[in-house]
């Protein structure tokens, strides 16, 4: 029984260097699990950092369990075979902690596939003391745990670096004690940064669980664990800083990551020992690598290694030659930057603070590196967009693709293009998403605008998509109750007819702004910065010419996350 899925497993398991396997017994058995495929699952630093976090203990053994796909999931239950995890192809109920790095709103429909897979009860309520702890991670996790709520035992708020240690410690000791799974939760419930929604109750006010987040990321390696050459990014990915401080007002990752941190040079040499020895090209992880206050430096000492590089992101504002010309040279043939709108206006709702002026000068130091190919990320449906921002969008492309032409690079230009989805803890999180008609007829104009320029190519998330994630993101436990529904019903396309048979729709949810005076169902945590600082935002957002928030500084004292 499932001896063709256990021998693709190791099959996988044999294309790999640097996992852990430790002998049965002795150890606390954790599951890092994530809810999306093998590929994409390799690619995510956080799940490398916790699996080497978790295995360096001496009372722990922690092995992955991915997404099987489509095929994979049918043999699953053709066989009958509770979904096994890779290291051992040990069947997941059999484990005494099931651990989900929940990053994206879409993943929550293979969550429930995972556990309806893993032969684990759905509801946390109909567990007993013979089911695992199911527990979960991740930004997702940290800015709304709500919808998932009643699948989850206890989620992890904030960063996993901070808040691990303390949690296996309890649960360890706990457990040795003989304790019941009510007992351990509510032990669990009292380590800063863990929330247990058996425990910790919206209706008893704002706040109860805070936010962590570590200090100094030095004292963490921020590196890939296991490399592996069937992944997204074949790269020895380097954490080189956490958080952003640059205030953008949609932004969920620059306020439940604050403060932005950054690691010294000396760390960041020590994590390329193990890319020069694997021979590996090096991806910079960070909000925006740019901002590295050693950003050239670093560059040079990896390209004087001998080494290629990638990096995740940067600003086009803060962005210098030699970081391009490091990017060139490592076989870099398309510059990526984030305007996110095409108008000054709606740059200053935002709070982008990226003028066109940046986006011509990194264009012009990606053309002298021999850079051909350009895309721009860029939102849709903002709050306070009118018909004259959209046009923005096609007049800025058309600027932008005139001076490639002028400067000989005949390479292309892709708008990527997602719909506005308002996260909660930003000053954005009470605004509206725009109507489905009107992303739609946008997306429209853009497209047939475009089409007439030569090499200038339109990519878009899907409206309905977006709607769906925009639900998800801002839900509360009802929320999850729809979620269960939809998966019973064919998953995130049966959304649509569930919330049908309840006489609503998702616009319903999504294209209303919230309250202000009403406690959000995410308001059960804190992220560290006050309900005002937000509110304050928002309404310089809504001014006629907002002001720019300068980027965090050292003392800083404004949001209240740095005391």
């Amino acid at each position: 029984m499932g001896w063709k899925l256990k021998e693709q497993l190791r099959q996988q398991l044999a294309r790999e260097t640097g996992y852990y396997v430790y002998p049965a017994g002795g150890r606390i058995r954790f599951a890092l699990t994530y809810p999306n495929s093998y590929f994409v699952g390799m690619s995510n630093l956080g799940l490398h950092i916790v699996y080497r976090l978790l295995n360096q203990r001496k009372d722990t053994a922690c092995e992955r369990v991915f997404c099987p796909e489509k095929r994979q999931q049918a043999e699953y239950v053709k066989t009958k075979t509770p979904l096994l995890s890779l290291e051992t192809q040990t069947e997941l109920n059999r484990f005494d902690i099931v651990g989900f790095v929940v990053s994206f709103e879409m993943d929550y429909f293979n969550i429930l596939t995972m556990l309806e897979l893993g032969k684990i009860v759905p509801l946390a309520k109909d567990r007993s003391d013979m089911d695992p702890l199911i527990i979960g991670g991740g930004p997702c996790a940290t800015f709304n745990p709500e919808p998932l709520s009643p699948f989850f035992d206890a989620f992890i708020i904030g960063e996993g670096e901070v808040i691990m240690p303390a949690f296996m410690d309890v649960y360890h000791e706990m457990k040795a004690q003989g304790a019941d799974r009510e007992a351990i939760l509510q032990a669990l419930a009292q380590v800063p940064g863990v929330y247990v929604p058996s425990v910790h109750k919206l209706e008893q006010g704002r706040g109860q669980v805070q936010r962590q987040w570590l200090a100094d990321l030095d004292a963490f390696p921020g590196e890939t664990a296991v490399y592996t050459e069937d992944t997204e990014f074949n790269l020895h990915l380097v954490e080189i800083a956490r958080g952003c401080g640059r205030h953008c007002r949609f932004c969920m990752a620059g306020y439940c990551f604050r403060k932005p941190r950054n690691r010294s040079l000396e760390a960041i040499e020590k994590m390329l020992v193990k890319a020069r020895d694997s021979g590996r090209r090096v991806g910079l992880m960070g909000a925006a690598i740019s901002d590295y206050p050693e950003i050239d430096q670093l560059c040079k000492e990896i390209l004087g290694d001998g080494l290629s590089m990638s990096v995740a992101s940067f600003r086009a504002d803060s962005v210098t030659q030699e970081l391009v010309d490091s990017l060139a040279a490592s076989g870099l043939r398309t510059l990526t930057m984030a305007p996110e709108a095409g108008s000054h206006r709606m740059r200053a709702v935002v709070n982008k603070g990226i003028e066109e002026e940046h986006l011509l000068n990194a264009m012009d130091m990606g053309i002298k590196a021999g850079i051909k190919n350009f895309r721009l990320y860029i939102m849709i449906g903002l709050p306070g967009e009118g018909p004259e921002d959209i046009q923005g969008i096609i007049d800025m492309a058309c600027r932008l693709k005139d001076f490639m032409e002028e400067h000989k690079a005949m390479g292309r230009l892709t708008l990527s293009i997602n719909p506005f989805i308002p996260k909660p803890f930003t000053p954005f999180q009470w605004e509206p998403m725009a109507p489905l008609k009107y992303i739609q007829n946008s997306l429209k104009q853009i497209t047939t605008a475009l089409k007439k320029r030569h090499n200038i190519e339109v990519i878009a998330e899907s409206p309905r998509d977006a709607y769906i994630q925009a639900f998800l993101a801002r839900g509360d436990k009802q929320a999850g109750e729809v979620l269960w529904q939809a998966h019973q019903n064919g998953g995130s396309k049966a959304m649509k007819s569930v919330l049908k048979a309840q006489g609503t729709k998702l616009e319903d949810y999504v294209s209303q702004p919230l309250p202000i005076d009403e406690l959000l169902p995410w308001e059960v945590l804190d992220m560290g910065f006050t309900r005002e600082y937000l509110l304050k935002e928002l309404t310089e957002a809504k001014k006629t010419e907002p002001t720019h928030t300068i980027k965090c500084f050292d003392g800083c004292k404004r949001c209240g996350v740095c005391k």
